[in-house]
This record gives C-alpha cells, structure tokens and sequence, in this order.
C-alpha cells in the first residue's frame, strides 16, 4: 500500500422521500462492479460535509441537503498473505435530494433510485446495508 495511513472518506444515504434512495456501482477498487451509497475520499482542507457534497456531484450529478451523521465504518483489505492492501475509514451521513437528475459520473459506473427493500437486496456489503438500515430509521422512523 502506497499510503500506510488510513484513507478518510465520506459516504451518503441520499434519499428522495422514505420511499427512495439511491445507490451507485462502483467502477473503481475497491469494491469494484458492486452497488453501494456514493462517496469519496475526503481532500486535504475540505469539511466532511463539503467533501460529500462534491462527491455526490461528481458521480451522480445531484446537489443535496446533508442531514445526520449515520456511522464510521472500517474498510479494511489484506492480501493472501494477510498485508493490508487497503484501509479506509468511511464516515457516512444522511442526506436528502434538493434537486438534479441522476447520471453516473466519476467513480460511478451506474445510479439510480431505488427502494429501500430493493436497494438492500443489490448491496452486497453487510456494512453498507447496516448504514442504509440506520439511516431509515433516523430519517423517517422506519425499521428495514
């Protein structure tokens, strides 16, 4: 691993009303082809809640209002011999639509809408789904 420091990064659960949020495919490592919340790495100098908000521009195109902090997430990867090849500390917020049409850009392959039953079922990360889950229930009081 080129940076032996952990990598801060900024995750959203954008959601368009309690019936819709939004995933993206990743078109980068790691986690490549998977269905996930939009994100990105956090810049030298840049808040927490900018850097999500430019994220969530590059790859989908929409402004949002960024609302409660979810959770830290550990994101850590090793190699057959057991070498962290990656290791990421994601901070994950809600976040609400104010407009834009979705359009995958940046390191997203493709995004849409989706409910939240079906956005649970395309996410593969346990940890993902467990962030989607929270945010439900902070934002609208809704057990998934």
């Amino acid at each position: 691993m080129a940076n032996s420091c952990p990598i801060v990064a900024v995750g959203a659960v954008i959601w368009r009303a309690a019936e819709q949020v939004l995933l993206i495919r990743r078109a980068q490592a790691p986690r490549l082809g998977e269905w996930s919340i939009p994100g990105g790495r956090v810049e030298r100098g840049e808040t927490l809640r900018g850097a999500l908000q430019r994220e969530v521009a590059e790859e989908t195109g929409l402004a949002v209002t960024v609302e409660g902090l979810i959770d830290a997430v550990d994101f850590i990867e090793r190699n057959d011999a057991g070498i962290v090849t990656a290791h990421f500390v994601l901070i994950d917020f809600s976040a609400l639509w104010e407009h834009g049409e979705a359009r995958a850009g940046g390191d997203a392959a493709e995004c849409g809408w989706f409910s939240p039953e079906e956005a649970l079922a395309r996410v593969s990360w346990e940890e993902t789904r467990r962030i989607i889950r929270l945010s439900a229930r902070a934002m609208w009081e809704r057990p998934l």
